[in-house]
């Protein structure tokens, strides 16, 4: 399968969560979007005892 356009970088993230339509699926015209989350704990709480 030969690729129509180079890959980009979305610029936000406001569209991503728009679902691709049964249309846009058909015609394989869609980007499958992975989302990755960082939820990083102070590591100075860690050892604290409460």
């Amino acid at each position: 399968m030969e690729n129509k356009h180079q890959p980009t970088i979305a610029p936000g993230s406001d569209n991503l969560e728009k679902r691709a339509t049964p249309e846009e699926i058909a015609q394989n015209d869609y980007t499958q979007v992975t989302k990755m989350a960082l939820d990083e704990v102070d590591p100075s709480l860690e050892n604290k005892k409460s």
